[in-house]
């Protein structure tokens, strides 16, 4: 039996964990860019972020949990949910690169927006981004930071989506 498939027949906490320590990565190599660097992130990094912990907290609950085939799938689920709306901010600001806006604007900060701002009104105002969300500061093989943050999550939908259809090792 190859290694893939030894993988592919690990139990789902074990999946569960590794995707749990996966998104710890990815949000210490932004927490490094951030104070190591100096890369300051845009709100919709931000938001990106939140995703990713929402990912990695589920993960680790259903890690913790241990599921049956019924639990790992509502995890799995939920895990994909939390990835989508990651993906879709992602999808957004590479958007936003490939296609600045005339005329940027520096926007406030996500802190005193959420302060500032009620609910109704944040989230336009998030999703637009401010004018910092449309520069690229740092590539890596051609690909931005939202760009990868993309890749990661159709990844993390791909696994949710394989989480829910495989059958259950606990």
């Amino acid at each position: 039996m190859s290694l893939f498939q030894q993988v592919l027949r690990l139990p789902a906490r074990s999946l569960f964990f590794a995707l749990f320590l996966v998104c710890i990565g990815l949000l210490g190599g932004g927490l490094y860019l951030q104070h190591v660097v100096g890369l300051q992130p845009c709100p919709m990094c931000i938001m990106q972020r939140y995703a990713f912990v929402a990912v990695a907290l589920i993960a680790l609950i259903a890690a913790l949990h241990g599921p049956a085939t019924v639990g790992a799938r509502v995890y799995a689920l939920l895990i994909g949910v939390a990835a989508l709306s990651g993906a879709g901010v992602a999808a957004r600001q590479s958007w936003m690169q490939l296609n600045p806006p005339e005329f940027p604007e520096c926007g406030p900060g996500l802190e005193y927006m959420l302060e500032s701002f009620p609910l109704g009104q944040l989230l336009p105002m998030i999703f637009r981004g401010a004018g910092d969300c449309s520069a690229i500061d740092w590539t890596f093989l051609g690909l931005s930071l939202a760009n990868w943050s993309l890749l990661c999550f159709a990844s993390v939908i791909a696994f949710a989506v394989w989480m829910m259809a495989r059958r259950a090792r606990t």
